[in-house]
């Protein structure tokens, strides 16, 4: 394990949860810290500064949203919440309360490591402020607003291209409906159709295939993701 690994804050309840979180973490080289409690977790994410915090929603001292609210508060950190209630309203509560993702248990290795990654890729970005994208075909230049697949200039409408904006700025992050509606539409009352109907066109210009999307990824019922 390097030095320079990325060093994640557990917040779980469950010993048994927290051993296999650390020990998961620590075969892809993160070094890990833990916390058992709401109270315990704001104290080590003062004195360890981590890189993400791993956070489960059911602890015995403050309600997870709660908790949520006070880490984004007072540190910039990703979160990737941990819950085993997996209905679309618990997760969209979440995730417009400042979570970076969610993920249900029991969940697998495989997943829990992929979103980590995509949590941490989006934390880099954001301090670098490079206002940049690029995957395989597709690049994204924000600051000069081109966008370019496989080389080729692709031309967006106005919604089309704010829609793209906000996912490059939070790429690797879910967004959920009411976050993009309230960004680009600036009403979070606008019927979510609208916003279907615009991913829908945006995919026909970006993707080499629309109906099986590779970049502007669908979670169902509750927002999008750029990958």
């Amino acid at each position: 394990m390097t030095g320079d690994a990325a060093v994640i804050l557990i917040v779980e309840d469950e010993p048994p949860i927290r051993r296999l979180l650390r020990t998961t973490l620590g075969a892809h080289d993160y070094r890990t810290q833990e916390a058992a409690t709401g109270g315990e977790a704001l104290t080590a994410l003062r004195h360890y500064r981590p890189d993400l915090v791993l956070l489960d929603l059911g602890l015995p001292d403050i309600d997870g949203l709660e908790l949520l609210g006070k880490i984004r508060a007072v540190a910039p950190v990703p979160i990737v919440v941990l819950s085993s209630r997996g209905d679309e309203a618990a997760k969209v509560t979440a995730l417009d309360a400042g979570a970076d993702d969610y993920v249900t248990k029991p969940f697998g290795a495989d997943e829990l490591m992929a979103r980590i990654r995509a949590a941490l890729r989006h934390r880099l970005q954001q301090q670098g402020a490079e206002r940049s994208f690029a995957s395989d075909d597709l690049s994204v230049d924000l600051v000069r607003r081109l966008v370019k697949r496989s080389g080729e200039d692709v031309k967006l409408s106005p919604k089309e291209y704010d829609i793209l904006e906000q996912l490059v700025i939070h790429a690797g992050k879910v967004l959920t409906h009411k976050h993009l509606l309230r960004e680009v539409w600036h009403d979070e009352s606008v019927d979510p159709q609208y916003l279907r109907v615009y991913v829908r066109q945006l995919r026909q210009k970006i993707e080499a295939d629309p109906s099986a999307p590779r970049h502007v990824l669908t979670e169902p019922g509750i927002g999008y993701r750029l990958v």
